[in-house]
């Protein structure tokens, strides 16, 4: 299976947001832009549904209508799987381990049906208060693998509601058949991305993929074999650019472009760190992409005046 996705390493995936308009609806004609503009770009894969599209915040219609939007976007296509915690109402233990397995199951179903070529689980955070959590959490992806869709492990910093897996709980999941990799999204911990990074190239085949935005360059640095990353969703020429320039000869452009990268990341990733999908929406809307971007239905509210704050970043990150 690993040779099946050698395309994508050294590749940018990027998670791609909906735009909405102000009263929650999907704005149709900016999604069909963006679709028509990401088809251009030099990336193996696009990522859709994962948190960066407000997967599990969509109804069943709204999911398909995104899905089928970007089928025709001529990229292979990501999946984010899971259940929403929101949705999880009290009941015991082991039924709300089996309602979440299930769930989670049926939608990777609907997406193998669908022609994805992956999914990505999203983190089982309805397991994050009980027993054995790991157990159970490998449990879940042992449970989609067997649906026989290729398998992503999402490694998510706690306060976003991931689970901080133990060394020996990461080599497990790893050595589920069909598990093709783990997406790392530690937020500010680059030490804990190296040591994750050093385990997943134990694992023969399987890939260590980023999704820190807050230190992409360095992360590229640190092992990362391919990127799925929100940041991606604007600027994508940009984020591949730097992917292809480790190891380059010009290590000063790289090091210049990770740098300015990364003083991005502090305006599209600042305070609140969930608001980061409005502000990546502004971003396409500062490039030209799509037209006026309405509200982010499913997030924080964003200090309005980081509107002009995203449209200065992506001028002076496009000025590099």
């Amino acid at each position: 299976m690993a040779e099946r996705f050698d395309a994508w390493r050294g590749g940018v995936i990027p998670a791609v947001p909906v735009p909405f308009r102000d009263d929650a609806s999907i704005d149709e004609e900016s999604l069909d832009r963006y679709v028509q503009w990401m088809a251009a770009q030099r990336v193996p894969a696009v990522a859709v549904g994962v948190h960066t599209g407000r997967g599990l915040h969509l109804s069943e219609e709204q999911r398909e209508l995104v899905l089928r939007a970007w089928q025709g976007g001529g990229h292979e296509l990501v999946v984010g799987v899971g259940v929403p915690v929101s949705c999880i109402m009290p009941s015991s233990q082991s039924q709300l381990t089996e309602r979440v397995i299930r769930e989670t199951v049926e939608m990777a179903e609907w997406a193998c049906r669908e022609g994805a070529c992956a999914v990505l689980v999203y983190p089982p955070s309805a397991f994050h208060d009980l027993p054995e959590t790991e157990e159970r959490a490998i449990a879940l992806h042992e449970a989609v693998a067997q649906v026989g869709v290729p398998t992503i492990v999402f490694y998510l910093y706690e306060d976003a509601g991931g689970i901080d897996y133990s060394d020996a709980a990461l080599d497990r999941l790893l050595a589920v058949d069909g598990v093709i990799g783990i997406k790392l999204a530690t937020l500010d911990r680059p030490t804990r991305f190296e040591e994750v990074s050093i385990l997943v190239h134990q694992h023969d085949g399987r890939m260590c993929i980023t999704g820190e935005d807050r230190f992409y360059g360095t992360s590229i640095v640190m092992g990362a074999g391919t990127a799925l990353i929100g940041m991606a969703a604007a600027c994508t020429d940009l984020m591949v650019e730097l992917f292809d320039g480790h190891g380059a000869e010009d290590g000063e452009r790289f090091a210049v472009l990770s740098s300015a990268i990364d003083r991005f990341a502090d305006t599209t990733f600042g305070t609140p760190v969930d608001g980061y999908v409005q502000r990546m929406v502004w971003a396409l809307e500062a490039e030209g992409v799509i037209a006026r971007a309405g509200r982010d239905p499913f997030g924080p509210v964003v200090d309005p005046t980081d509107r002009e704050r995203v449209r200065a970043a992506v001028t002076a990150l496009r000025a590099v």
